[in-house]
């Protein structure tokens, strides 16, 4: 199958992408979007249950979702593609922020070609139809984000059997879904977790408010065509020390970022 960024280091929305009529012609209603992406999210659980979930069907899923946002009029920007590449498919940690839901929809497109990788997750979401039998297919780690001890003593001895096996891990050290960066929220659970399984840490920052929450469903917010989506992975980082020195890195390399992005959308 060809992927959507096959052969590149970057990648911007084409000035002519057309907008779907269908999206025109319903006001631009946000229903458009989620009427689509939750007959992704479905069809993805249902090739989980059945074991079917595997990296073809993970990227054209995924691809779907990415083209659902442009033809709603988003555009969507990726850097860094080039420090995937050069992982050859070795096991690394990927250290992210985490502002919606949309992220986990996407990154299979982005990331899947080049590293095969699972989540760590909250508990809660291994219980919800669908999302449980995707999980489950990735193999996700589920934490309570109640007890840190115990959440640190799971993805610690989960997460080495995972990068030992091959595979690697996407961390949002953030307790929840937010378009702030706060870098005293962002622990070091990522950085704890490579040292561990001996494994390189990869910094990306992301901008996905192109969804926002909604006021009586969290996850059925407002949609933003004019707010840009953006990705941008970082070249991996060998953690040293107490890997103080990398977590510094992680947040260097992110918050500077959220910041650029979210001001470019407020010049426009």
């Amino acid at each position: 199958m060809k992927y959507l960024f096959e052969g590149m280091s970057d990648y911007d929305t084409p000035a002519d992408r057309k907008v779907s009529r269908w999206f025109r012609w319903t006001g631009r209603n946000r229903w458009y979007f989620y009427f689509d992406n939750f007959r992704t999210f479905c069809l993805s659980g249902y090739l989980g249950k059945r074991g079917r979930l595997d990296m073809e069907h993970q990227i054209a899923l995924s691809s779907r979702n990415v083209s659902l946002i442009e033809r709603c009029g988003g555009k969507l920007h990726i850097r860094g593609l080039d420090h995937l590449r050069a992982l050859n498919g070795k096991p690394v940690v990927i250290v992210s922020n985490h502002m919606s839901l949309l992220e986990t929809g996407m990154l299979h497109a982005i990331i899947r070609p080049y590293v095969d990788f699972s989540f760590v997750v909250k508990q809660s979401l291994m219980t919800i139809p669908y999302f449980k039998d995707i999980l489950f297919s990735l193999k996700a780690i589920p934490v309570t984000r109640t007890n840190p001890r115990e959440d640190l003593r799971t993805m610690l001895t989960q997460g080495k059997e995972i990068l030992t096996g091959g595979r690697s891990l996407i961390v949002f050290p953030q307790a929840t879904r937010s378009v702030k960066f706060i870098p005293e929220h962002f622990n070091s659970i990522g950085v704890k977790l490579a040292k561990t399984a001996g494994v390189p840490v990869v910094p990306m920052a992301l901008k996905t408010d192109f969804i926002s929450n909604g006021k009586l469903l969290r996850d059925l917010g407002p949609i933003h065509p004019e707010r840009d989506v953006w990705f941008e992975i970082g070249a991996p980082m060998e953690v040293t020390g107490n890997g103080s020195e990398q977590q510094q890195a992680l947040i260097d390399f992110i918050q500077p970022r959220i910041s650029a992005w979210l001001q470019m959308d407020k010049e426009k």
